[in-house]
């Protein structure tokens, strides 16, 4: 496997499936299900719902941080932020196009929004997310909805929080990470 401080954007795709074949079988945080097929799940949803490449690819990557951060695997469950959304998109960012890897920074960020600005949502996120939800800061309050409200980034991230939630079932079938190799390919840009 290529070291992180090697990556190159010749070689970034080649990265990200490997630390999908490599460490996408780890448990998904208290869920029924694994990263690598969370994030697959997500990348299916969003492209259901025909949703640009950038965010299929922020889909797909949203939860890459979890690969790369440093701490102890199980740190959210013993009430540590990891910030995985900052260390995966700070990862994404010399690579790939804002319109990826915002999406990627914000989706903490826009489960902490939603859960402020619209009442039903906490009755949607999974026991895993709830308690993520506390360590990551709980729901946003005015001030904070007010400035995340005026990122440009604030749709995609949006609906890359709704397809976060809704790829996280037992048994659904996906295509494998490299099925997503040509799309990555596609968006990788020189000058960022």
């Amino acid at each position: 496997m290529i070291a992180k401080q090697d990556v190159t954007h010749d070689n970034v795709v080649d990265f990200i499936i490997d630390l999908f074949n490599d460490m996408g079988n780890h448990s998904y945080l208290g869920e029924d299900i694994s990263q690598e097929e969370h994030g697959l799940q997500c990348a299916v949803v969003a492209d259901q719902f025909d949703s640009p490449d950038s965010l299929i690819a922020a889909a797909l990557l949203h939860d890459i941080g979890h690969f790369l951060h440093e701490l102890d695997e199980d740190c959210l469950e013993q009430g540590i932020d990891n910030n995985h959304e900052d260390v995966g998109a700070d990862f994404l960012r010399p690579f790939f196009p804002p319109e990826v890897t915002e999406p990627v920074r914000m989706h903490v960020g826009a489960k902490r929004y939603l859960c402020a600005v619209e009442p039903d949502y906490f009755s949607m996120l999974s026991p895993a997310s709830v308690q993520s939800l506390e360590v990551q800061g709980g729901p946003m309050n005015g001030e904070e909805v007010k400035v995340f409200a005026a990122n440009p980034h604030l749709e995609d991230a949006l609906k890359l929080r709704r397809f976060e939630e809704a790829g996280k079932n037992v048994g659904v079938k996906t295509p494998p990470v490299e099925h997503y190799r040509p799309l990555l390919q596609s968006l990788i840009t020189v000058n960022n």
